[in-house]
Protein backbone atom coordinates (compact mmCIF):
# COMPACT_ATOMS: atom_id res chain seq x y z
CA UNK A 1 0.00 0.00 0.00
CA UNK A 2 1.05 3.71 -0.81
CA UNK A 3 0.45 6.12 1.63
CA UNK A 4 -1.63 8.96 -0.09
CA UNK A 5 -0.03 12.09 -1.51
CA UNK A 6 -0.85 15.17 -0.04
CA UNK A 7 -4.52 16.56 -0.34
CA UNK A 8 -4.79 18.57 -4.04
CA UNK A 9 -6.97 18.57 -7.15
CA UNK A 10 -5.36 15.95 -9.30
CA UNK A 11 -6.48 18.01 -12.02
CA UNK A 12 -4.43 20.88 -10.81
CA UNK A 13 -0.97 18.40 -10.49
CA UNK A 14 1.49 17.96 -13.23
CA UNK A 15 0.87 15.29 -16.16
CA UNK A 16 2.85 12.14 -14.62
CA UNK A 17 1.80 13.09 -10.75
CA UNK A 18 -2.03 12.85 -12.02
CA UNK A 19 -2.10 8.94 -11.74
CA UNK A 20 -0.95 8.49 -8.70
CA UNK A 21 -3.80 10.58 -6.95
CA UNK A 22 -6.30 8.05 -8.76
CA UNK A 23 -4.10 4.91 -7.81
CA UNK A 24 -4.57 5.95 -4.43
CA UNK A 25 -7.88 6.90 -3.98
CA UNK A 26 -9.14 5.47 -0.73
CA UNK A 27 -5.59 5.11 0.39
CA UNK A 28 -5.41 1.48 -1.51
CA UNK A 29 -4.14 0.21 -5.09
CA UNK A 30 -5.53 -2.52 -6.88
CA UNK A 31 -3.59 -3.80 -9.61
CA UNK A 32 -6.24 -6.52 -11.00
CA UNK A 33 -8.29 -4.15 -12.96
CA UNK A 34 -10.99 -5.56 -11.53
CA UNK A 35 -14.37 -3.50 -11.11
CA UNK A 36 -14.88 -1.93 -7.79
CA UNK A 37 -18.34 -0.56 -7.10
CA UNK A 38 -19.76 -1.12 -10.31
CA UNK A 39 -16.67 0.70 -11.78
CA UNK A 40 -15.46 0.14 -15.08
CA UNK A 41 -11.90 -2.05 -14.91
CA UNK A 42 -8.89 -0.62 -15.56
CA UNK A 43 -7.46 -0.70 -19.07
CA UNK A 44 -3.79 -2.04 -19.26
CA UNK A 45 -2.65 1.29 -20.35
CA UNK A 46 -4.28 2.68 -17.15
CA UNK A 47 -2.76 0.42 -14.67
CA UNK A 48 0.50 0.73 -16.08
CA UNK A 49 0.52 4.60 -15.69
CA UNK A 50 -0.44 4.17 -12.27
CA UNK A 51 2.13 1.88 -11.52
CA UNK A 52 4.64 4.11 -12.86
CA UNK A 53 2.87 7.21 -10.89
CA UNK A 54 3.31 4.95 -7.41
CA UNK A 55 7.20 4.26 -8.89
CA UNK A 56 7.91 7.60 -8.91
CA UNK A 57 6.04 8.34 -5.79
CA UNK A 58 7.96 5.65 -3.87
CA UNK A 59 11.55 7.44 -5.55
CA UNK A 60 10.42 10.55 -4.04
CA UNK A 61 10.24 9.35 -0.53
CA UNK A 62 13.61 7.58 -1.10
CA UNK A 63 11.78 4.20 -0.81
CA UNK A 64 12.96 0.84 -3.42
CA UNK A 65 10.69 -0.14 -5.88
CA UNK A 66 11.66 -2.05 -8.16
CA UNK A 67 9.55 -2.81 -11.06
CA UNK A 68 11.52 -5.79 -12.54
CA UNK A 69 10.89 -7.63 -9.90
CA UNK A 70 9.59 -11.08 -11.01
CA UNK A 71 6.61 -10.37 -8.99
CA UNK A 72 5.24 -7.75 -10.86
CA UNK A 73 6.41 -8.47 -13.64
CA UNK A 74 4.33 -11.55 -13.51
CA UNK A 75 1.71 -10.16 -12.21
CA UNK A 76 1.95 -7.28 -15.30
CA UNK A 77 2.05 -10.05 -17.87
CA UNK A 78 -0.67 -11.83 -16.90
CA UNK A 79 -2.73 -8.80 -16.89
CA UNK A 80 -1.54 -7.93 -20.95
CA UNK A 81 -2.29 -11.38 -21.79
CA UNK A 82 -5.81 -11.54 -20.65
CA UNK A 83 -6.77 -8.45 -20.67
CA UNK A 84 -4.94 -6.02 -23.25
CA UNK A 85 -6.71 -4.71 -26.14
CA UNK A 86 -5.69 -3.49 -29.84
CA UNK A 87 -4.32 0.10 -29.52
CA UNK A 88 -7.26 2.70 -30.60
CA UNK A 89 -5.30 5.35 -32.68
CA UNK A 90 -6.82 9.37 -32.26
CA UNK A 91 -7.40 10.59 -35.84
CA UNK A 92 -5.18 12.63 -37.30
CA UNK A 93 -5.81 16.89 -37.95
CA UNK A 94 -4.99 16.89 -41.36
CA UNK A 95 -4.20 19.96 -43.00
CA UNK A 96 -7.34 20.97 -44.86
CA UNK A 97 -8.90 20.06 -41.23
CA UNK A 98 -6.73 22.42 -39.39
CA UNK A 99 -7.42 25.76 -42.00
CA UNK A 100 -11.02 24.03 -41.48
CA UNK A 101 -10.84 24.34 -37.59
CA UNK A 102 -8.93 27.75 -37.52
CA UNK A 103 -11.63 29.55 -39.17
CA UNK A 104 -13.94 28.77 -36.52
CA UNK A 105 -12.24 30.90 -34.06
CA UNK A 106 -12.79 34.50 -33.76
CA UNK A 107 -9.88 36.53 -34.94
CA UNK A 108 -11.42 39.51 -33.35
CA UNK A 109 -10.89 38.47 -29.09
CA UNK A 110 -7.94 37.00 -27.28
CA UNK A 111 -9.57 33.86 -26.44
CA UNK A 112 -9.74 32.97 -30.31
CA UNK A 113 -5.94 34.36 -31.01
CA UNK A 114 -4.40 32.04 -28.17
CA UNK A 115 -5.91 29.17 -29.27
CA UNK A 116 -5.12 30.08 -32.63
CA UNK A 117 -1.58 30.18 -31.71
CA UNK A 118 -2.03 26.69 -29.64
CA UNK A 119 -3.13 24.91 -32.63
CA UNK A 120 -0.86 26.21 -35.42
CA UNK A 121 2.04 25.48 -32.62
CA UNK A 122 0.85 22.21 -31.83
CA UNK A 123 0.67 21.04 -35.59
CA UNK A 124 4.07 22.33 -36.65
CA UNK A 125 5.86 21.72 -33.92
CA UNK A 126 4.25 18.12 -33.51
CA UNK A 127 4.25 18.84 -29.74
CA UNK A 128 2.22 17.08 -27.09
CA UNK A 129 -0.63 18.78 -25.59
CA UNK A 130 1.43 19.04 -22.19
CA UNK A 131 4.21 20.29 -24.44
CA UNK A 132 2.31 23.38 -25.91
CA UNK A 133 1.20 24.78 -22.56
CA UNK A 134 4.41 23.91 -20.40
CA UNK A 135 6.32 26.26 -22.40
CA UNK A 136 7.33 29.92 -21.54
CA UNK A 137 8.39 32.89 -23.06
CA UNK A 138 12.00 32.40 -22.01
CA UNK A 139 14.11 29.99 -20.47
CA UNK A 140 13.92 29.58 -16.61
CA UNK A 141 11.10 31.90 -16.13
CA UNK A 142 8.74 29.10 -13.86
CA UNK A 143 9.28 26.36 -11.55
CA UNK A 144 7.03 24.47 -13.60
CA UNK A 145 8.00 24.94 -17.34
CA UNK A 146 8.42 22.40 -19.98
CA UNK A 147 10.32 24.58 -22.08
CA UNK A 148 10.86 27.96 -24.33
CA UNK A 149 10.53 29.74 -27.29
CA UNK A 150 13.04 31.86 -28.81
CA UNK A 151 11.63 33.73 -32.16
CA UNK A 152 14.26 34.28 -35.17
CA UNK A 153 13.86 36.28 -38.41
CA UNK A 154 13.02 32.68 -40.26
CA UNK A 155 11.22 30.98 -37.58
CA UNK A 156 11.27 30.36 -33.83
CA UNK A 157 13.27 27.20 -32.09
CA UNK A 158 11.22 25.79 -29.50
CA UNK A 159 13.35 23.64 -26.51
CA UNK A 160 10.94 21.53 -25.05
CA UNK A 161 11.16 18.99 -22.67
CA UNK A 162 9.44 15.40 -23.97
CA UNK A 163 9.38 12.08 -22.45
CA UNK A 164 12.98 10.99 -23.77
CA UNK A 165 14.60 14.26 -22.42
CA UNK A 166 15.23 17.57 -24.03
CA UNK A 167 15.04 18.43 -27.50
CA UNK A 168 14.87 21.51 -29.61
CA UNK A 169 11.89 21.95 -32.65
CA UNK A 170 12.65 23.85 -35.34
CA UNK A 171 9.17 25.47 -36.49
CA UNK A 172 9.67 27.79 -39.68
CA UNK A 173 7.43 30.58 -40.85
CA UNK A 174 4.85 29.82 -43.22
CA UNK A 175 3.58 30.49 -46.67
CA UNK A 176 1.19 32.70 -45.55
CA UNK A 177 0.66 34.95 -42.11
CA UNK A 178 -2.95 33.49 -42.06
CA UNK A 179 -1.44 30.06 -41.66
CA UNK A 180 2.29 31.30 -40.08
CA UNK A 181 1.95 29.50 -36.71
CA UNK A 182 5.07 32.29 -35.92
CA UNK A 183 3.08 35.36 -36.72
CA UNK A 184 -0.14 33.55 -34.42
CA UNK A 185 2.71 33.43 -31.53
CA UNK A 186 3.51 37.02 -31.95
CA UNK A 187 0.45 38.17 -32.00
CA UNK A 188 -1.03 36.42 -29.11
CA UNK A 189 1.79 37.36 -27.19
CA UNK A 190 1.90 40.88 -28.58
CA UNK A 191 -2.29 41.68 -27.64
CA UNK A 192 -1.85 39.49 -24.65
CA UNK A 193 1.55 41.49 -23.43
CA UNK A 194 3.02 38.44 -22.61
CA UNK A 195 6.80 38.62 -22.22
CA UNK A 196 7.72 36.93 -19.24
CA UNK A 197 6.40 33.16 -18.03
CA UNK A 198 3.95 30.81 -19.63
CA UNK A 199 2.76 31.44 -22.80
CA UNK A 200 -0.75 29.96 -22.95
CA UNK A 201 -3.00 31.46 -20.11
CA UNK A 202 -6.11 31.51 -19.06
CA UNK A 203 -8.21 34.45 -20.98
CA UNK A 204 -10.90 35.98 -18.32
CA UNK A 205 -13.12 38.92 -17.65
CA UNK A 206 -15.55 38.25 -20.30
CA UNK A 207 -12.39 37.63 -22.68
CA UNK A 208 -10.58 40.52 -21.98
CA UNK A 209 -8.03 40.11 -19.19
CA UNK A 210 -5.52 37.71 -19.46
CA UNK A 211 -4.70 35.46 -16.20
CA UNK A 212 -1.05 34.39 -14.30
CA UNK A 213 -2.28 31.18 -14.52
CA UNK A 214 -0.71 28.08 -17.28
CA UNK A 215 -3.31 26.53 -19.12
CA UNK A 216 -4.31 22.43 -17.64
CA UNK A 217 -3.29 20.16 -20.51
CA UNK A 218 -6.78 18.91 -21.15
CA UNK A 219 -7.72 21.91 -22.45
CA UNK A 220 -5.70 21.51 -25.72
CA UNK A 221 -7.80 18.25 -26.02
CA UNK A 222 -11.17 20.54 -25.35
CA UNK A 223 -10.02 23.21 -28.05
CA UNK A 224 -8.87 20.50 -30.69
CA UNK A 225 -12.66 18.63 -30.13
CA UNK A 226 -14.37 21.96 -30.18
CA UNK A 227 -12.86 23.39 -33.08
CA UNK A 228 -12.91 19.69 -34.85
CA UNK A 229 -16.45 20.39 -33.92
CA UNK A 230 -17.51 23.39 -35.66
CA UNK A 231 -16.00 22.86 -38.23
CA UNK A 232 -17.59 20.14 -39.17
CA UNK A 233 -14.62 17.75 -39.85
CA UNK A 234 -15.06 13.98 -40.37
CA UNK A 235 -18.75 15.06 -41.18
CA UNK A 236 -19.18 10.85 -41.39
CA UNK A 237 -18.98 10.92 -37.78
CA UNK A 238 -21.24 11.74 -35.39
CA UNK A 239 -20.50 14.09 -32.48
CA UNK A 240 -19.77 11.59 -30.17
CA UNK A 241 -17.64 9.39 -32.09
CA UNK A 242 -15.72 12.79 -33.29
CA UNK A 243 -15.27 13.48 -29.54
CA UNK A 244 -13.67 10.29 -29.08
CA UNK A 245 -11.77 9.67 -32.18
CA UNK A 246 -10.09 13.91 -32.01
CA UNK A 247 -7.61 14.88 -28.82
CA UNK A 248 -4.88 17.02 -28.57
CA UNK A 249 -2.44 14.05 -29.85
CA UNK A 250 -4.14 14.39 -33.22
CA UNK A 251 -2.02 17.46 -33.66
CA UNK A 252 1.62 15.19 -34.05
CA UNK A 253 -0.66 12.61 -35.85
CA UNK A 254 -1.29 15.48 -38.55
CA UNK A 255 1.83 16.98 -38.84
CA UNK A 256 3.53 13.40 -39.48
CA UNK A 257 0.71 12.62 -41.66
CA UNK A 258 0.95 15.62 -44.07
CA UNK A 259 4.35 16.71 -43.96
CA UNK A 260 5.47 15.53 -47.33
CA UNK A 261 9.62 14.98 -46.34
CA UNK A 262 11.52 12.51 -45.81
CA UNK A 263 10.53 10.44 -42.84
CA UNK A 264 13.70 11.52 -40.73
CA UNK A 265 13.07 14.60 -40.31
CA UNK A 266 9.34 14.01 -38.99
CA UNK A 267 11.10 11.35 -36.54
CA UNK A 268 13.27 14.15 -35.05
CA UNK A 269 10.13 16.91 -35.12
CA UNK A 270 8.52 14.20 -33.00
CA UNK A 271 11.09 13.73 -31.02
CA UNK A 272 10.78 9.66 -31.66
CA UNK A 273 13.66 7.25 -30.97
CA UNK A 274 12.56 4.93 -33.75
CA UNK A 275 10.91 4.76 -37.43
CA UNK A 276 8.80 2.47 -36.38
CA UNK A 277 6.95 4.77 -34.01
CA UNK A 278 6.34 7.42 -36.76
CA UNK A 279 5.27 5.43 -39.19
CA UNK A 280 2.40 4.35 -36.70
CA UNK A 281 1.48 8.38 -36.65
CA UNK A 282 1.13 8.38 -40.45
CA UNK A 283 -2.28 7.78 -41.38
CA UNK A 284 -1.61 8.40 -45.29
CA UNK A 285 0.81 6.04 -45.56
CA UNK A 286 0.96 3.75 -48.04
CA UNK A 287 0.92 0.34 -46.41
CA UNK A 288 1.27 -2.02 -49.45
CA UNK A 289 3.88 0.12 -50.93
CA UNK A 290 5.90 -2.87 -50.76
CA UNK A 291 3.66 -5.87 -51.63
CA UNK A 292 4.80 -9.63 -50.28
CA UNK A 293 2.24 -11.09 -51.77
CA UNK A 294 2.97 -10.41 -55.45
CA UNK A 295 6.82 -10.69 -54.51
CA UNK A 296 6.63 -14.33 -53.73
CA UNK A 297 5.08 -14.68 -57.39
CA UNK A 298 1.19 -14.85 -55.71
Amino acid sequence: MVPPPRAGNPATQPTHRRPLYRACAGGAVTASGAAIAGRKPNSVTTIERRLSAITWNYAQRGLPLDRKDRHIVTVLAGIRNTHAAPPRQKEAVLLEHLIAMLETLPRGTLRGLRDRAMLLIGFAGGLRRSEIVGLDAGRDQTNDSRGWVEILDKGMVVTVRGKRGWREVEIGRGSSNATCPVVALQTWLNLARIAHGPLFRRVTGQGKDVGPERLLDQEVARLVKKAASAAGVRPDLTETERAEKFSGHSLRAGLASSAEVDERYVQKQLGHASAEMTRKYQRRRDRFRVNLTKAAGL
